[in-house]
């Protein structure tokens, strides 16, 4: 290519986000900018007071920009947004959310632009997702030249919607796995930030606490083992709608200080060095960072089979996976853990091993990059073509 195809990163979230934000802008930053300029665009809603995606861009080598919208539907947004291609004369428009498929849709009808979209899946709860926008979102995503899907999972729900199955790509995420590594040297420290001793048995989760996330079957296993294991604790982070309400069922499982709900929390990195043991419980999931980054940190994982969790973490090899919906299948599976320990670190260095290779963000940014050249040939052909015709 003559000159760096250029790409914007288009997407919208509420508040601290989540693992689409690490995938973004993570990528963004490996990002070969002499083949590949890239600018991450978020649409910030100026009634949100705890957005925090531009701090974290400001820690990243990334070209950054922000719209700031009135509300939901603040119709301003799409003739700025044509005005930010033209003037970075973007080629992709690459979207990451039910909202921002539409306006990459639109504007590839208004603008010289290809749209192109990563679904992460559609974990939303409320029935304005269910039943509108997650409908509205893959009849949408079918008029799409290519879709990335982040798990099987997704690109089967995407197929069966009517996506034709070669414009949809199975590209799991990925994790930077020399940011995520463990140092033994540091795990006395985090206990005791914790107030956490030597000898307890810390099981850990980190999620957005939503529906989806199943805290509450994870409370359910927690409180039924607790009568067997006299040192074993507790430690979930992350903030949600539904943090008081799991705060209530924690005490009526009269878990007291064994059970620590911390909210939303920036140090994960060091919250794993406090823990035993990861459990995710979630009833569906697109392709779970936290269980990437458990994986990362050495730290064995039992995790549900949501969304694309068993395609990352194979059963019996890297982790153990369990039915969703089911806090005694979790309770067992810890119990498998607790018994074994040699078999969970054995299980925890195969999953270290595996987000250095086939889950690396290496592996990953190169075949998200493979699309976006394809994707410009393929225009660039398009249009090589019809000068030709007009030409003759």
């Amino acid at each position: 290519m003559s000159r760096p195809i250029r790409i914007l990163e288009l997407r919208s979230v509420w508040g601290t986000g989540g693992g689409p934000e690490k995938t973004i802008l993570l990528g963004t930053a490996r990002t070969d900018r002499r083949r590949f300029d890239v600018t991450v665009c978020y649409l910030r809603d100026r009634r949100d007071p705890i957005f925090s995606v531009d701090t974290k861009a400001a820690d990243l080598p990334v070209n950054y920009v922000e719209l700031l919208e009135s509300h939901s539907f603040d119709t301003t947004i799409l003739p700025r947004l044509r005005r930010l291609v033209r003037e970075r004369a973007i080629d992709i428009v690459h979207a990451h959310d039910y909202k921002t498929n539409v306006l990459a849709w639109l504007l590839s009808r208004l603008e010289a632009i290809i749209p192109l979209s990563t679904v992460h899946g559609w974990t939303g709860h409320s029935a304005r997702e269910r039943w509108v926008y997650y409908p509205l979102d893959k009849r949408v995503l079918r008029m799409f030249p290519a879709v990335i899907a982040v798990s099987s999972d997704v690109r089967r729900e995407l197929v069966e919607r009517g996506a034709r199955p070669d414009n949809v790509h199975v590209v799991l995420n990925g994790i930077d796995h020399m940011a995520f590594r463990r140092d033994r040297g540091l795990e006395p420290d985090a206990r005791r930030a914790l107030s956490l001793a030597a000898d307890d048995v810390v099981i850990g989760a980190v999620g957005r606490v939503e529906p989806q996330k199943r805290f509450d079957l994870l409370l359910d296993a927690f409180a039924a083992l607790r009568t067997r294991h006299s040192r074993l604790k507790l430690v979930i982070a992350g903030a949600g709608s539904r943090l008081d309400e799991l705060r209530e069922h924690a005490n009526r499982l009269n878990l007291g200080d064994s059970c620590q709900l911390l909210g939303n929390r920036t140090d994960i990195a060091r919250l794993h060095h406090a823990f035993n043991l990861f459990v995710q419980s979630s009833d569906y999931e697109g392709t779970p960072n936290a269980v990437l980054e458990a994986m990362a940190f050495e730290t064995p994982v039992v995790a549900t089979s949501a969304g694309g969790t068993a395609e990352i973490l194979r059963h019996g090899i890297d982790g153990l996976i369990v039915a969703p919906r089911d806090s005694g299948a979790i309770a067992s599976a810890i119990e498998s853990v607790l018994r074994d320990p040699d078999a969970a670190r054995t299980r925890a260095s195969a999953a270290r091993r595996r987000v250095e290779t086939d889950l690396s963000f290496e592996t990953r940014m190169g075949a998200v990059e493979a699309i976006y050249v394809e994707l410009f040939q393929r225009r660039s052909g398009a249009n090589a073509t019809r000068l030709a015709a007009a030409r003759t």
